[in-house]
């Protein structure tokens, strides 16, 4: 089987060019520009939890030994766990670290959800293109007749849009958005245990720690269930 055959240009051209544009005309600028940077993170992952759970350990032990009061926290480079073990030191209280968790948690459920719903449109317009692609192709041949050459060529191209616009939905846009949903799953598990396990720990330096305990093991039961 020659492969080349299946390279055209045109059609090529057609089908993506009239996905994207269709795409960023029903899901926006704003979505589409948070659909390429989920793109991006899939190929290099934001947050590493063996690398901030390593950064955090040290300062938990410290603010074990010495208490809360003296405490500061340095930087681990994750924006949200800095934000969050920040509202920690200055309020003294584990919900206000959760509080900043389940903030950005929400925003995180959002972000993924606008890039993966972003690309489903885009699977589900790939073969529309592909279609149409098709009409163009044979709107092209004369009324009058055609040379054979012709007809073969128009056929072929015709064919190739809806190839074309069944591939990238099914081999590309779809497996894409649920790749971007299945790095959120994770990344939002691994952000749980980190906040799970910093909670169980500082809690017995905070101040009024038998009231927090019970509240941090409930919650920590819900989100189990």
């Amino acid at each position: 089987m020659d492969l080349t055959h299946l390279l055209n240009a045109s059609a090529a051209t057609v089908v993506i060019g009239g996905t994207v544009l269709a795409t960023v005309l029903r899901a926006g600028i704003s979505d589409c520009r948070i659909t390429f940077s989920a793109l991006v993170r899939l190929a290099r992952p934001a947050f590493h939890a063996e690398r901030v759970r390593a950064d955090l350990a040290g300062q938990v032990a410290q603010i074990r030994q010495d208490g809360v009061l003296r405490a500061r926290f340095r930087h681990t480079g994750d924006a949200e766990f800095d934000e969050a073990t920040d509202a920690l030191i200055r309020t003294r209280s584990l919900p206000a670290l959760i509080e900043r968790h389940e903030a950005h948690r929400r925003r995180r459920a959002e972000t993924a959800a606008a890039a993966a719903r972003t690309l489903y449109q885009a699977a589900d317009l790939g073969p529309v293109f592909g279609l149409a692609g098709t009409l163009v192709s044979l709107s092209q041949l004369p009324a009058e007749g055609v040379a054979r050459a012709a007809l073969t060529g128009a056929i072929s191209m015709a064919v190739l849009t809806t190839l074309y616009g069944l591939l990238m939905a099914n081999l590309l846009c779809a497996p894409l958005a649920r790749a971007v949903e299945r790095q959120a799953e994770m990344e939002e598990r691994a952000r749980q245990e980190v906040i799970d396990w910093l909670s169980w720990q500082l809690a017995p330096a905070l101040p009024l720690h038998e009231l927090v305990m019970p509240v941090v093991a409930r919650e920590v039961a819900e989100r189990a269930a």
